[in-house]
């Protein structure tokens, strides 16, 4: 077998370590060092060797945590030809269309800066979009966690559960979500004001929820105001249980505080993004993903 190096970014040490275990290869960790003026120095612990994967997540601080992506995959091409970019949550890749006239799609260059830094595949996790992905200029693959999380949720004890979306375009995640649980699901409909971020639930009465326990599915949580929106609107519909599950928690700020407000019973997330709700771990699709 020919030799094979995980290195794990600071962003994503603890999923690269078990990733290496998954691939039975060589683990190099980094050092990190921050100056005051805000700029990163990474150090590899080890040289790598062989083959090597790179694992590194963009999430907040999402600016440095991807310069120190970029850098190691750039120290990472200098040892080899062979440099595979695993980033477990991929930062920007919401601005991957033009919404208002004049903005920048910023996914577009995050993409071309990958690919001048030296990566020749790139695996992400459940990527907001997969026109986000199509910007990507190397051969990138997406996996998904939803089977990972929904393995997580058959083993606990619900009552008549019920998968729902907080909005429309989450409607095949929450359709593969249920499947794999033997359930039904919905979709409620939301509006977002593209200027203010303000959300509503256009959705109104909706039969068949009373009493129900509800998993709230979605790929990413950052603030958590459509999380919070739809929890209300379940528990207005009387509702059992409402449990929260996605892939990346950000939980910004008063995030979690505030979807505990609403009524959720639970919050459980995959380890993309480290956390005390990440009790699902995809090193098992990543390192499939990677063989």
């Amino acid at each position: 077998m020919s030799k094979l190096t995980v290195i794990g970014g600071p962003s994503s040490e603890q999923l690269a370590k078990k990733i290496a275990t998954r691939l039975k290869s060589k683990f190099v960790g980094c050092e990190l060092r921050v100056f005051p003026d805000g700029e990163s120095k990474i150090t590899l612990k080890k040289k790598p060797e062989g083959r090597i994967i790179v694992v590194q997540s963009i999430y907040p601080p999402v600016d440095s945590n991807l310069i120190r992506g970029l850098a190691i995959t750039s120290q990472a091409r200098a040892c080899s030809s062979n440099v595979s970019v695993v980033i477990p949550y991929m930062g920007y890749a919401r601005q991957d269309r033009q919404f208002l006239p004049g903005e920048i799609i910023t996914m577009e260059v995050v993409a071309k800066m990958f690919k001048a830094a030296g990566a020749t595949k790139i695996i992400v996790v459940d990527i907001h979009s997969m026109i986000a992905l199509e910007h990507l200029q190397i051969p990138a693959k997406n996996v998904s966690a939803v089977e990972e999380l929904a393995r997580h949720f058959k083993k606990m004890s619900l009552h008549e559960p019920l998968v729902v979306s907080p909005d429309k375009g989450g409607t095949e995640r929450a359709q593969n979500f249920a499947k794999f649980l033997g359930v039904d699901y919905i979709a409620l409909e939301k509006q977002r004001d593209r200027k203010t971020g303000n959300v509503i639930i256009k959705s109104k009465g909706i039969d068949g929820i009373r009493g129900r326990d509800v998993i709230l599915v979605d790929d990413m949580i950052s603030t958590g105001g459509s999380i919070v929106k739809a929890a209300e609107f379940l528990k207005k519909q009387k509702s059992g249980k409402v449990y929260v599950c996605c892939t990346h928690a950000l939980l910004i700020g008063d995030a979690e505080k505030n979807i505990t407000k609403a009524g959720v019973t639970k919050i459980i997330s995959a380890n993309t993004i480290p956390g005390k709700t990440s009790v699902v771990d995809v090193s098992p699709i990543i390192a499939k993903a990677l063989t």
